[in-house]
């Protein structure tokens, strides 16, 4: 199973034994001060007994044993030492006196008719009130009196046993309570890990890959933390799902181009080695064939320098920034088109204010790659456009658009116009370009931070290019 599945029964553990945790400290501590409490009570209530019986036993000899209730003691201690003065205590129910060595402790308690907890070797532990007085005789004395505490210890002992024992049932059915609710709960988290782990199954290495699993929609309520990783999850995996299309499509990309790259390269190649086999075969072609094998070799440097320049701007090398007037590149080249192909109409269109004087427009860039882009645009014109078409280069604040009244593009190559070694077969005349010159321009205004784009419909072509401006 996946890590992540892995995680849920450690997790499941962990709630539980946080709640059962939580249970029994709560517990513990209601039962603490419950208990507590409780003999905070009993003790305030036998320490009223405890008084009251004093009060009730007022006659210091005897006969006041009659008051005494049942479990109580009764002691009177004359202030003299002399062993016939000396009248004791007694236990009424058990008709016991006390032993010397009770005695012994009753004495030594603080005569300040206030509750004293007292332990007597022979009869245990006592809560008992010391207060002074006479004996019939005139002697002062001190008279004790106290109830047993056992009563309370018993009752307390009780509460806890109770209590331990209904702690461990509730700890017990709370563990097991906690687990079902919380397995069940944590039902939906095992399904994102299943559909996780089904998706790490799949072979991503290579080849065209698709990721049609998904986080069922009703885990995916971001309103719950379980819908919250579904949500998550289901967004990676179309991101995941996104990445390896563009991967294919670069793939297939990188292999049409070498593809591509090498038909361009040995059409030449052959050229060559034809026309150099027929000057070693007929002396008298020479001339011929060295001029073949110059034009070729000039075909096909200007196609791998082409290549070149697309690898580097592939890996984001940079380029010059410098501030150029693009209105001077855009007219120097119109000029220059107007002379190399007479047979079509060239227009240079200025922005609207160019009547006030300030018709320059400054770009940040290359000039010489920019010089390129405008070039190649204006090459592609006179190449794929047939004779009288009208060219119009408009120059913008941000940039300019390069139009034709050809006859366009076909619809089908739109979206492409711009991809490596892409043609206009079908639509424009061809004089053995390598479908660089669009791939270029693109490229090379990527590079400088602008955008262009293609509009094309029967006699009325546009190619917009945008630059970022000083």
């Amino acid at each position: 199973m996946s890590r992540l599945k892995r995680l849920v029964a450690p997790l499941i553990s962990r709630l539980v034994i946080t709640a059962v945790s939580l249970v029994l400290v709560v517990s513990l501590l209601i039962a603490t001060f419950a208990t507590i409490a409780l003999r905070q009570t009993l003790m305030e209530r036998l320490d009223r007994d405890v008084k009251e019986m004093a009060r009730s036993v007022n006659r210091p000899g005897p006969a006041g044993m009659a008051n005494v209730p049942p479990g109580a003691i009764r002691a009177v201690i004359p202030a003299s030492s002399a062993p016939d003065s000396q009248i004791g205590g007694f236990v009424p129910d058990a008709a016991d006196e006390l032993s010397d060595a009770d005695l012994d402790v009753l004495e030594d308690v603080r005569v300040d008719a206030r509750p004293h907890d007292v332990e007597l070797p022979n009869h245990g532990n006592y809560r008992v009130v010391a207060e002074s007085g006479f004996l019939d005789t005139g002697e002062q004395a001190v008279q004790v009196v106290g109830m047993s505490t056992g009563e309370v210890e018993n009752t307390i002992d009780s509460l806890i046993y109770w209590e331990a024992l209904l702690i461990l049932l509730g700890v017990v059915g709370a563990a097991g309570a906690g687990y079902l609710v919380v397995r069940r709960q944590l039902s939906p988290l095992r399904e994102v890990a299943a559909t996780a782990h089904t998706v790490a199954g799949l072979p991503l290495s290579s080849g065209e890959v698709s990721v049609t699993e998904r986080v069922p929609g009703r885990l995916t309520d971001e309103d719950t933390e379980v819908g919250q990783v579904g949500a998550a999850l289901n967004s990676l995996l179309d991101h995941v799902e996104t990445s390896l299309a563009e991967r294919h499509r670069s793939e297939q990309q990188v292999r049409q181009f070498v593809a591509d790259a090498s038909h361009e390269l040995r059409t030449p190649l052959t050229t060559i080695r034809g026309y150099t086999e027929l000057a070693q075969q007929r002396p008298e072609a020479v001339p011929t064939a060295l001029g073949k094998v110059e034009e070729e070799s000039l075909r096909m440097t200007a196609l791998v320098e082409d290549l070149l320049l697309l690898a580097r701007l592939d890996q984001g090398r940079p380029l010059a920034r410098d501030s150029v007037d693009l209105t001077r590149l855009l007219l120097e080249a119109v000029d220059d088109a107007r002379v190399v192909d007479p047979s079509h109409t060239w227009r240079l269109e200025l922005p609207a204010d160019a009547d006030s004087g300030d018709a320059e427009v400054i770009v940040t860039g290359d000039a010489q790659r920019l010089h390129q882009v405008i070039s190649n645009l204006l090459t592609n014109e006179r190449r794929h456009t047939p004779a009288g078409t009208t060219v119009t280069v408009r120059v913008r604040p941000d940039g300019f658009d390069v139009h034709d009244d050809g006859p366009g593009f076909p619809p089908a190559l739109v979206p492409h116009a711009f991809e490596r070694f892409t043609r206009a077969d079908e639509a424009r005349q061809r004089d053995g370009g390598a479908g660089l010159g669009l791939a270029l321009v693109h490229a090379i205004v990527t590079a400088h931070g602008g955008t262009v784009s293609l509009t094309s419909v029967p006699g009325d072509t546009t190619i917009a290019v945008r630059l970022p401006t000083s």
